[in-house]
């Protein structure tokens, strides 16, 4: 890694209204007009460019004035422009560790990012509720930086943050329970940065939280509708254009022949999170269910949220009551109840 420095902190910023990119600019571009993926949130097209829809506002770290969580950015890699966003919940006691949680967000690999208001607030949030330290982790998106980018900047922020070279961490951190979490694509990271945290040189984590993790398969399995298994592929094959078998890479499909062997997860216990609507669900399930039933020495725990969609608890973290339940759920698996 280059030159750790912190990022510029400015307190109390004020989110900008969400940027929406008009038609009128997609029809600007004649290179990108055979679409092969079309959502809200992102077009991807034939030659494998990617229109973003969906441009949360950016906050700026500094003080959150709703939980009192303050947050500061540190840069890990300044050629690859890899940051991390730190959140240290208020009035700590002088000498008490808290747990380390390394989070990942989500999007598909191609939009979000670890400064949008989306994470900033839930991740304040988590912070507050849950007592932790939390590493926001900010890795590069694909199509421009296609995986393993995503990967590798989300394995050299885990090393980062159990090093506890920064004040914060050395001060606050305990890293003796460090937890890994992620939500969609972040939560697919989370597997990935477990199965590489098995080998001798990886560092112990006591949990891992995978909400509503980005999992596919070129087949539909129970529960899973034919519309998720195109979906999967295409975000995949953008994401990922270099995978040889597809969206059946074991990085993506957990249980696909030739994938390495789910007991080699690297942690001591286990929540997999899904919602009911979520299109993603059954492969949650399907994951949960193959790891509990390996030879995996771990604990595995489910958790299903009825009546709601695909991440749904970053819409309002805490403020409705679904929410509040997942959020309740997060803070007792840290806890270890």
């Amino acid at each position: 890694m280059q030159n750790i420095t912190q990022r510029e902190v400015c307190i109390n910023a004020t989110p900008q209204p969400m940027r929406l990119l008009p038609p009128s600019i997609v029809a600007m571009e004649p290179h990108m007009e055979e679409v092969v993926f079309d959502s809200s949130f992102f077009r991807i097209y034939k030659n494998g460019n990617v229109h973003r829809l969906y441009r949360p506002p950016i906050v700026a770290a500094g003080v959150d004035d709703a939980t009192g969580v303050v947050s500061k950015d540190v840069v890990l890699d300044t050629g690859t422009g890899l940051f991390v966003r730190v959140y240290l919940p208020k009035g700590q006691e002088p000498g008490k560790k808290l747990p380390l949680l390394v989070y990942f967000h989500g999007g598909g690999f191609i939009i979000e990012s670890a400064d949008s208001a989306t994470y900033h607030n839930y991740l304040n949030a988590v912070a507050a509720v849950a007592g932790v330290l939390v590493v926001s982790v900010n890795y590069r998106l694909a199509p421009e930086n296609p995986l393993p980018a995503g990967y590798e900047d989300s394995w050299a922020a885990l090393l980062w943050a159990v090093s506890r070279k920064d004040d914060w961490l050395a001060e606050h951190g305990d890293t003796a329970r460090v937890f890994v979490a992620g939500d969609s694509a972040g939560g697919n990271i989370v597997h990935n940065m477990l199965l590489r945290a098995s080998s001798s040189d990886g560092p112990t984590i006591e949990g891992a939280i995978l909400l509503h993790p980005f999992f596919g398969g070129s087949t539909a399995i129970d529960g899973e509708s034919e519309e998720a298994v195109h979906i999967t592929s295409k975000v995949w094959t953008c994401a990922c254009p270099g995978a040889a078998n597809g969206v059946d890479d074991p990085r993506m499909n957990p249980t696909a022949p030739g994938a390495p062997a789910l007991e080699s997860v690297g942690c001591a216990r286990l929540l997999v999170c899904a919602a009911q609507e979520d299109w993603l669900a059954a492969r949650g399930r399907a994951y949960y269910a193959a790891v509990a039933a390996s030879a995996w020495r771990g604990s595995a725990a489910w958790h299903e949220t009825e009546g709601e969609g695909h991440v749904f608890f970053l819409r309002a973290p805490g403020n409705c009551d679904k929410a509040r339940q997942l959020m309740d759920r997060v803070v007792a698996f840290i806890s270890g109840a």
